[in-house]
């Protein structure tokens, strides 16, 4: 059975990942022919496919850190994640269906902290080779209003 505890340690995971700027390691989160999408709560209440970010492949997800560190011109910034206890909503031992409420500060270079995102993640886990991974993971993010610097991973 996936349970509560591994659930919770995946997450802290997934968030240092981002916060501490592996981001080459954040894809490894999920599986090969996963699905991560950013959307917010009105969209997805309305049942709208596409989101803010739309990634169908563990190769998309690589191409898009690959963008952010080659391509992109963004202002420098790095997040810090707040991650709730997640609401297991089924598990056995191959699968798990959850959700988390997240709330992410953005720290600008110069210093200032703000909040940038909350809401939840709503979370398909399998487990493949014995390892949890994200086959699906939509960060449904609470307010409608996007900022242009969504650059990083939620």
């Amino acid at each position: 059975m996936i349970d509560l505890l591994q659930l919770c340690a995946f997450n802290a995971a997934y968030g240092q990942a981002i916060d501490s700027d592996a981001l080459e390691s954040w894809p490894a989160f999920f599986t090969e022919d996963c699905r991560y999408r950013i959307t917010n709560v009105a969209n997805e209440r309305e049942g709208l496919p596409a989101g803010v970010v739309y990634a169908d492949s563990r190769a998309m997800l690589e191409d898009r850190i690959a963008a952010l560190r080659e391509a992109n011109i963004y202002e420098r910034h790095r997040y810090r994640h707040l991650l709730g206890m997640p609401l297991v909503e089924s598990s056995d031992d191959k699968a798990a269906v959850a959700r988390t409420p997240f709330m992410v500060a953005r720290i600008m270079y110069t210093g200032e902290t703000m909040l940038f995102a909350s809401g939840e993640y709503r979370d398909r886990f399998v487990k493949v080779a014995g390892k949890l991974l994200l086959a699906e993971r939509v960060a449904v993010c609470d307010s409608t209003v996007t900022d242009t610097l969504l650059v990083l991973p939620l």
